[in-house]
């Protein structure tokens, strides 16, 4: 049976109730979008069209501009976002064929309800999740390593109402380009349950975020499209093809200007991270191992009918 097959409209948020991802009322969000705009440095990398803006920009980190300048003409193609649409495509009827996304998607359900799953795509290395894509011929059945870890350069899938733990980057410095549809980010003080939330701010494709280890280091990610059916949450699975992506890259301390030791306990490098696991609010581990390979769901997508 379908996982989504049941599932009812999204709710619309109401007045007064938090809602997840990020537990705020309708005015609250209001007022961290308002702290998103005026945060300095700047939350988001753009074209300044004021002076105070430029003033905000011109505190970011030389690192950190130097990355998105080198990214800021990325996008993905439109045939590109469309197979991509299509291998996200809940399967019509209980048995039918779903695409190689939507099957990593119920694979990752599966073993974690704490939070909706998204895709995590490594654009230099192995991924988890590579053998599905035997069925379609781009992989040797018994050539499957395990996901590796720690890729420098990732494309995240965000499908429609999933969200991201709210987690840290530690010491690493880096950015989150959106490549498609609408993602929306909270940045908060520390990693905590119960952290000050700074700002909250939405990107749109060609628009920048970033982070380093003295700012915005703990965020989460939300795609705030239609996602069909239900409401978000824990043990959530939308139900339609809409999604955001963004493309991350993180540089250890060690590949920056500013390379030091402090005994902070977050962690010096991007192959593990920590996050606040959604059900029981603990801070736990994630080794950032990879779902998918690019050069695999390229060749995916490029053997995609879209008719």
């Amino acid at each position: 049976m379908s996982l989504t097959a049941a599932q009812t409209p999204a709710d619309p948020p109401e007045y007064g109730k938090t809602k997840y991802p990020f537990h705020i009322t309708k005015e609250e969000e209001r007022q961290l979008r308002l702290q998103g705009a005026e945060a300095v440095p700047s939350l988001v990398i753009g074209q300044a069209t004021s002076f105070d803006e430029y003033a905000r920009q011109l505190m970011i980190p030389p690192a950190v501009m130097d990355l998105a300048r080198k990214a800021e003409d990325l996008r993905l193609s439109a045939w590109e976002v469309e197979a991509m649409r299509k291998h996200l495509t809940p399967a019509a009827e209980p048995g039918d064929k779903e695409g190689l996304l939507r099957q990593i998607l119920v694979e990752k359900y599966k073993g974690d309800q704490t939070h909706p799953p998204y895709i995590r795509v490594a654009c230099s290395d192995r991924g988890e999740y590579d053998y599905l894509a035997t069925e379609h011929g781009h992989l040797h059945p018994g050539d499957h390593p395990k996901g590796d870890i720690g890729s420098p350069v990732v494309l995240e899938i965000w499908p429609a109402q999933h969200y991201s733990p709210i987690h840290s980057h530690g010491h690493t410095t880096g950015i989150v380009f959106c490549l498609a549809g609408q993602l929306d980010v909270m940045v908060y003080e520390h990693l905590n349950w119960n952290a000050r939330k700074l700002g909250l701010l939405t990107l749109t494709p060609g628009q920048c975020a970033w982070l380093s280890k003295d700012h915005y280091a703990v965020h989460r990610v939300y795609c705030p499209m239609d996602g069909g059916g239900g409401t978000t949450g824990p043990g959530y699975m939308n139900s339609t093809a809409e999604f955001g992506a963004s493309f991350h890259v993180y540089l250890n301390p060690e590949q920056t200007a500013v390379h030091e030791v402090d005994g902070d306990g977050d962690s010096y490098n991007r192959d593990s991270f920590n996050y606040i696991d959604e059900k029981s609010k603990d801070q736990r581990p994630f080794a950032t191992e990879s779902d998918l390979s690019w050069n695999i769901l390229r060749r995916v997508l490029a053997n995609t009918p879209l008719t």
